[in-house]
Formats: C-alpha cells, structure tokens, sequence
C-alpha cells in the first residue's frame, strides 16, 4: 500500500473473499462514498452490491471517535469494516481497501474473480494535513474532464490538496466577470501557439464540487506580480504607458511585471481575488510571487503586502511561493518553499516562519514533477537537476530546511508545471511513478519512510496503473510486478 499505514497487524487464515451476495452498508455521513465506492466495484465484479443502512458485508461508519482524516481498517474472513470519525475519514480508508483489493478491480469492464482481501488490521492517520499536487493549467490548458481524471487519480494516494496554478504569462485560465478580456483574449493561446482555454464559473464550481467528492481541496493561484503577460495584453490600461504587450507562447519567465505603484493595478487585483475567493471554498488564496525579476526590489516590498490585504479583505489566508517572506506577511500566512538547498530560499524560509508563517515544502531538486527522470527523458525541464524516483522520495520535510521548526511544516507539494505537457498521457508519465512517494512523505510516520521497502511497495503498483491505463514511467530502478 501507498502510503504506507501508521499501523498495520496481519491476521492470518482470515482472508476476505467478496462473494455475489455482498452488500455495502452505511450511514448517511458516509453514504455518498459508499455510492462511489459500490459502483466502481459493480464495473469490475459484476455483484449488484446494494448498498443499505447500517452494517453489510462491507461497512463504512463515522461512529468512530477518531479526528479528521483517521480510520481504522478491519478485515477478516466474515467482513471488511472501515470506522472514522467523519466521512474524510472512511474516504481515507476506502481509498486503503481499493489498494488491497486486486488491481482488477479498477477495471471499467466485468473480471473475473476472486476478489479478495488478505485479513489485516489498519490504524491509520496523516501525519501532515497539507499533501498536494500542483497543475499548472497555464502554459498548456487541461479541460474539466481531464482534470477530474487527474483528480480521480492523485487521490488514490491520500492527496487532499489540488493546487492550480489559473494565471501566468501564457494564459488566464479563470472567468472573471469584471475583467471578461482576462480568458476572452488571455485565455486565448498556449505554449507553442495552440488554442488556449479557460473554465468558465460554472466549470470551475464543477472542478471545485468534483475535488470536493474526493476530499480533495482546491488552491486556486492568481500569480503575481510577474507572470503576468496575459493579464497585461488583455488590458492596456494595466501597463504603466498604457499599451498593451502581445501575447506570449514561449517559455522564458521573469520578463512582465504589474505596475506597483499604479492605482488601477489594486482595482484589478481587488475584482479577480473577490470573483475568485466567491467560488473557492478553501480557506487560503494563492498570490504566486515568484520570479518576479522585472518588479524592482523595493516595489516588490511594497505590492506584497498591499496584494496580500486583498486577499485578506475577502476572508481568505494568504498563500505563496516563498519569496514573498523578504516582505512583512500577515497572520496566518502560507509560504511555498519551492528552493533546492540554496541558501539564499532557505534563508527566505526561516523568516517567513519568523514572521509566524507556516510552510508547505516543494523542493524543486525533490518533488517538481516536470523535472527530467535521467538526462534522455523526452519530456520536462532540467534546471533543477534530474529527479529520480529514489531521489523524489529520499528526503525528510522535518529536517529539509536547517533553523525551521517541524512544527511549522503544514506539509508537501509535488508542482507539475506543463511547458513540455500538452496532453494528459504527458502528465501521467511525468507524474507516475513519482507522486505516491510524495503522497507517502505526507502522510506516512517518518520512521516508516525507507526506501528500500517503498520501492518494493511501489512495484506493485504497477498492475493497478496498468488496469487504470495510466501512462507512468516504468523506472528502471524499480522491479515492476
């Protein structure tokens, strides 16, 4: 399994074998998994499975006493019981059972069986409240279907951050009503040329509404107050001489700045961050930050906190990339850390938790998912060396960054930025096999992190992507079942 459980007990000579008869019962908190959980399992088995209130062959309670996303995981040969103390929680457990399940289950067409479980034990819960995974959707659009395949996906690991990087350069991918010209003609290209997107509101309520079904959150990003460009053709009056760039398809970063000390620039940025917050349920908003290398240094010092009230002002905390911390930050900031192990991010690390912000870690030499696996990878970038699968799993976020407390860690996020992806079989062989091991970071006890055995655990994973037609990437380092 991935990740791996916080405790787990074998029970030998109780294995479960799911038989025609068996039914899933419930109770309302958990009903709606149940329903998910019912008609994936009829896709493959062929049992009706009808799922009923109170106990069943299969059990999904929130009766438990256990907090947040906890559960317990009991299967013996006369049943499979899944406890938490709200529904994230048997979602949790549910998302375990699927693992322990055969991989033929994922199958969309009826298998033959059997359809065991070996009898185990599970007590389980997260160890960081934060495991994310970053899309960029900027520099090459993904439509609401493949996004939700993403979603469908990533969540089998216990992720429960999506992290959607809306707006950059190349594209603004979010209607804002008051700004219509931000997705009619920012919206218009991509990297390369092609045809570009956006989400209309009600797309993005249905990307938020389907992330939301598997406990999933998502962050939006409005990056600021470089990558900008797409911003800044659709309206002239956003430029400090008026006039609007062109825009842009390639990929260089750090050329396009807002105008600081421009008035209309905090009108702009009010109207999207309030449409934005309006549709998002999270409680933070992304304000990008980074790379922001045409924005003179002080005129960065002084738009961070200006931008980051704006988000405030709509009730929301403020989220970004870590070189907002050389600016002050207001209470309950989240800061990105997105460094490798230069000094100078680190640096910047400590003192946004100085200032009493707590991180979420995506080292860019550890969980940047667009990075190259080995130097002839036909796919991502390299600058921020090549990330083996060992290499993306083989580091502690307690210990990463010397002088922060561990209290301060929320958790991790892998980024997947997209300049080379233009389709979805692109971003799974990017993303597959490396995510689980993230995901396993954030979730897992750290002393259950050890390579060596998680490598074996991930080689059986391989069947389960094979059924679910996941393009991933068949490392070398790891012997595939």
């Amino acid at each position: 399994m991935i990740p791996q459980p916080t405790a787990q007990q074998a029970l030998p000579e109780q294995t479960f074998t799911l038989q025609p008869d068996a039914t899933i019962g419930t109770d309302p908190a958990a009903r709606a998994i149940a329903n998910q959980f019912a008609t994936r399992l009829r896709r493959s088995t062929g049992y009706p499975l009808p799922v009923q209130d109170g106990a069943g062959t299969i059990t999904l309670s929130t009766q438990g006493s256990q907090a947040g996303e906890a559960y317990e995981l009991h299967a013996d040969a006369s049943g499979v019981t899944i406890t938490a103390g709200t529904a994230e929680g048997v979602f949790r457990g549910v998302t375990t059972l699927r693992q322990l399940l055969p991989a033929k289950a994922e199958a969309t067409t009826q298998q033959d069986g059997p359809w065991q479980v070996a009898g185990t034990s599970i007590t389980d819960a997260p160890r960081y409240g934060y495991r994310g995974v970053m899309l960029d959707v900027t520099r090459h659009f993904f439509t609401v279907d493949q996004v939700k395949h993403f979603i469908d996906l990533v969540s089998l690991y216990k992720i429960n951050r999506l992290h959607l990087h809306l707006s950059d350069d190349q594209g603004w991918r979010i209607q804002v009503d008051s700004w219509p010209r931000l997705t009619q003609y920012g919206g218009s290209l991509q990297v390369g040329g092609g045809t570009g997107g956006s989400y209309t509101k009600d797309e993005y309520a249905e990307l938020v509404r389907y992330a939301g079904e598997h406990y999933v959150t998502v962050v939006p990003e409005i990056d600021t107050p470089g990558h900008t460009n797409a911003a800044l053709a659709s309206y002239p009056e956003l430029n400090a001489d008026g006039v609007a760039p062109k825009l842009y398809t390639e990929t260089e970063v750090g050329f396009s700045t807002l105008t600081v000390d421009l008035d209309r620039t905090y009108e702009f940025l009010d109207d999207v961050f309030r449409e934005v917050a309006e549709q998002t349920p999270a409680e933070v908003v992304h304000l990008g930050g980074d790379e922001a290398h045409s924005t003179p240094h002080e005129d960065y010092l002084t738009f961070v906190p200006k931008a980051a009230q704006l988000v405030v002002k709509q009730g929301k905390r403020v989220m970004g990339w870590h070189e907002i911390a050389d600016a002050p930050l207001p209470a309950g900031t989240v800061v990105q850390y997105w460094g490798t192990e230069d000094e100078k991010a680190q640096a910047l690390a400590v003192k946004a938790v100085e200032q009493g912000a707590t991180l979420v870690l995506s080292p860019a030499n550890r969980s940047y998912l667009d990075m190259k696996y080995h130097a002839e990878t036909p796919l991502g970038l390299d600058w921020a060396g090549l990330v083996s699968v060992e290499q993306s799993y083989s580091w502690n976020p307690a210990t990463l960054i010397p002088n922060v407390p561990a209290s301060a860690i929320d958790g991790v996020e892998a980024p997947l930025w997209t300049e080379t992806l233009d389709d979805l079989a692109k971003v799974e062989f990017m993303v597959f096999p490396r995510l689980p091991g993230i995901a396993e970071l954030g979730w897992s006890a750290e002393d259950a992190l050890d390579w060596t055995a998680y490598k074996s655990r991930l080689a059986e994973q391989g069947p389960r992507w094979d059924v679910l037609g996941v393009n991933f990437y068949r490392a070398p380092e790891i012997d595939w079942a």
